[in-house]
């Protein structure tokens, strides 16, 4: 039997206001989770930056409910609602075409570590979020209902609505699949179409012209962003994958793969297995802390990929090694086989997987654990801990040797985190020692090593074994680096239970972050990473 058209149930009509302050919403929440993504590359991703931002969203908008609260009565109207929309698309615009350039001209404010973010947050993100403000009240005056209270709990319904979807599909759908330039653009156009509906049909001039404009500013802001070629050189490959923001780009014969904005790992397209950073030569040094001579090492694991510069070489380098890495995001794993030249073979596993998880599961033991995790701002805390590291000792063989690339500076403020992982270790292992990269108190690759056994390693047997032992690369500089002690007596020892991490690293924020070169006969060159 059927239904008479009159019986069906009616689609309520959506009106102007609440459309936009539905998609003002869908815009706020999703600026404020692309804000982090815009922000990190500078400032790192720590829970104080992450304090800021929402506190800087959550002071802008209330700014923009009182303003426009007070002007409602009078001003409401949709046509100022699309003048607003327009005018968040233009900042928008701003952000795409200079959002790099702004955040860098925050970085002189003398300002507490912890609060070094406050000005580029403000500045990148107050302006949109303030204008994004005032169309909740504006709507509340416009929409029909009974009573004040009614259309108020309507209208900030209909808002959070909106924020629910803009945080789910951002975080979901917008991250993974889109770069930070074309979210912003989809967000602006966003912008731009609700703009377009306020004004209604049919369309005065002005309007057409102001949204066209506002539009074509759009479009033209992301192409200059996707056609320049930046310090870092030409990007050729660009994306946002659940874990960070990832760039690949080529400058000469060297390719280099940034995560969250920083150096990670690069390549010599010439001479794919040379070690373009310093700090990976040092890998290599770990073959030295084992009583076992190198082509009796038979089994190595790296956490952490990146461009796997290491895992390659020692592939290639060791004819008796089998090598284990691991990486967390599989974006990485896919950019290393098209762009590294990552191929797996019998003797080189590739897995991808949580580091601790896999050490936790896996039924091998090794001779030698590289951890090569960190980034400076982004460090997984739970590879940092007391239990971590005696998980790693217990999938080590009693000659074995586990390996920290740690990003730190060796003295000074910002070794909090160094020497808190040196006394960490020390808990669990009975020899610890530490190699800086760089011969200044700067944040840089401090490699930490530990070993079971009773008695320490000198330097001077380190050279012997240098000179001794065919590991495939000169480490005689590298051996020199040698540090035996630490000061960690103010240093905590990292726990699952109490890691404060995000305390430790702190004090680098705002410090540069040195990275060496080495040339292409394998000489040292000093060159900055990104500041962050």
């Amino acid at each position: 039997m059927g239904v008479r058209r009159s019986e069906l149930p009616a689609v309520p009509d959506v009106s102007g206001p609440e459309m936009a302050v539905f998609v003002s919403g869908v815009a706020s929440m999703g600026l404020e989770i692309l804000a982090g993504r815009m922000i990190a590359p500078q400032f790192g991703s720590s829970i104080y930056t992450w304090g800021t931002i929402i506190g800087v969203f959550l002071a802008a908008l209330s700014y923009g409910y009182w303003r426009g609260g007070k002007r409602a009565a009078s001003d409401a109207s949709e046509r100022r609602m699309a003048r607003l929309f327009l005018l968040t698309a233009l900042y928008v615009a701003l952000l795409i075409f200079a959002g790099d350039l702004l955040v860098r001209s925050t970085v002189g404010f003398p300002l507490p570590s912890r609060l070094a973010s406050l000005p580029a947050v403000v500045l990148l993100f107050g302006p949109p979020t303030y204008l994004l403000g005032f169309i909740s009240p504006y709507a509340a005056e416009l929409v029909e209902s009974t009573s004040t209270g009614e259309a108020s709990g309507h209208v900030y319904a209909v808002g959070t609505v909106g924020s629910i979807v803009g945080a789910f599909g951002t975080t979901y759908l917008l991250i993974p699949w889109l770069s930070v330039d074309l979210i912003g653009l989809v967000f602006g156009g966003l912008s731009v179409a609700t703009a377009v509906a306020l004004y209604g049909t049919p369309l005065d001039r002005e309007p057409v012209f102001r949204s066209v404009g506002v539009g074509v500013l759009l479009v033209a802001a992301v192409a200059t962003g996707v056609a320049g070629v930046g310090v870092e050189g030409v990007t050729v490959y660009e994306t946002q994958t659940p874990y960070q923001e990832l760039r690949v780009a080529d400058r000469g014969d060297t390719r280099t793969l940034y995560l969250g904005g920083q150096r990670h790992s690069a390549m010599d397209t010439s001479d794919p297995t040379r070690h373009v950073f310093t700090y990976t030569r040092y890998f290599h040094a770990s073959l030295l802390f084992t009583e076992a001579e190198v082509d009796e090492i038979d089994r190595v694991l790296f956490v952490g990929g990146g461009g796997f510069t290491g895992p390659r070489r020692f592939a290639e380098e060791y004819e008796n090694v089998t090598v284990d890495a691991v990486e967390l995001d599989p974006e990485v794993i896919d950019v290393a086989e098209e762009y590294f030249r990552l191929e797996e073979s019998e003797r080189l596993n590739v897995y991808q997987d949580d580091g601790r998880r896999f050490l936790r599961q896996t039924n091998h033991t090794y001779d030698v654990v590289i951890v090569d995790a960190f980034q400076k701002d982004k460090v997984p805390f739970h590879m940092t801990t007391r239990e971590f590291m005696s998980l790693a000792s217990e999938r080590l063989d009693e000659d074995g040797v586990f390996y920290m690339n740690l990003i730190a500076a060796p003295s000074g403020p910002g070794s909090k985190f160094y020497r808190a992982e040196y006394r960490t270790a020390e808990t669990v292992y009975p020899q610890v020692y530490a190699f800086p990269t760089v011969e200044a108190p700067v944040v840089q690759n401090v490699q930490l090593v530990a070993t079971k056994h009773d008695e320490p390693v000198t330097r001077e047997e380190l050279r012997q074994r240098e000179a001794r032992r065919d590991l495939g690369i000169d480490l005689s500089e590298e051996v020199e680096d040698y540090r035996r002690t630490s000061r960690t007596g103010d240093a905590p020892v990292l726990r699952d239970d109490r890691a404060p991490v995000d305390r430790l690293l702190d004090p680098m924020v705002g410090q540069e972050y040195v990275v060496t070169e080495t040339g292409p006969n394998g000489s040292s060159a000093s060159a900055p990473g990104t500041p962050g």
